[in-house]
């Protein structure tokens, strides 16, 4: 299928690794030049040389904090200028959950709290404001934002707040922009193989006294396809959200974990 993306642009933000980076390289195999953005100036310069040798289209590395609303602005002017203009967000930046226990209610400090909703929440709602006005200007554009299926079950008190938080801004951005040609839509992932899983599983199984393969066996108990989902496959339903090929999907929320063992969504 031919989702139509040549010759469009697009910004990334946490595109230096992960998810947004095996965004980033789909969507410019499709045809796309790509703004990647992250904080590490070193990790964005190593994965733009990376990309742009591997695609052949236009990769840059713009350095950025969502969380503060001068550098979000900085950036987005940056990637226009660098671009030409604005086709497709996606937001992907946020502190990364599933490396690390929770913490538990007497451990939440309100630090703790609003410095990972101020990246993520926060900073999706200022990235998707300094760039629909792109997009509604030429009369088109996809926001893709990236939360998480702890928006679908506890576990994670902060994960699950910012994941739903961020589902609700998705269904408001849709609601407002859709008339100016703009989609905007939320994709959740779950447990995701990315370049950290293989230590993450050595670590748990040297702690533990398990094999790795043991250790991964119990991540995955749950998940209906019996193994993790890849970060290239998240990539690639992203892809498709951000193509004109999507446009009969619009303000809805995309589980991308492999499918979660009981509860029913509807």
């Amino acid at each position: 299928m031919d989702l139509k993306l040549e010759g469009k642009r697009a910004l990334v933000t946490g595109g230096s690794k992960g998810i947004g980076l095996a965004i980033a390289r789909q969507l410019a195999r499709e045809g796309v030049d790509v703004v990647i953005a992250a904080r590490n100036p070193a990790e964005l310069a190593t994965a733009a040389t990376a990309l742009a040798a591997e695609t052949g289209r236009k990769i840059v590395g713009l350095t950025v904090d969502t969380g503060s609303d001068a550098s979000v602005k900085h950036l987005v002017a940056g990637a226009v200028a660098a671009l030409g203009g604005l086709d497709i967000l996606v937001n992907a930046a946020g502190k990364p959950g599933g490396q690390a226990p929770p913490p538990k209610l007497p451990e939440i400090t309100d630090a703790l709290f609003y410095d990972d909703v101020n990246v993520k929440v926060m900073g999706y709602l200022r990235m998707a404001r300094e760039a629909a006005p792109h997009m509604a200007a030429q009369g088109w554009g996809r926001i893709i934002n990236i939360s998480g299926l702890a928006a679908r079950s506890t576990g994670s008190t902060i994960g699950s707040m910012r994941n739903v938080a961020v589902a609700a801004l998705t269904k408001n951005l849709a609601d407002e922009l859709g008339p100016q040609g703009i989609n905007v839509t939320v994709v959740h992932p779950g447990l995701t193989r990315t370049e950290k899983t293989a230590g993450l599983i050595a670590g748990k199984a040297a702690s533990g006294g398990k094999s790795e393969a043991e250790v991964e066996k119990g991540m995955t108990a749950n998940i209906l396809i019996g193994r993790l989902v890849d970060a290239a496959e998240v990539a690639d339903v992203v892809a498709f959200l951000a193509s004109p090929r999507s446009v009969s999907i619009n303000s809805d929320a995309i589980a991308c974990g492999g499918g979660i063992r009981g509860a029913i969504h509807y």
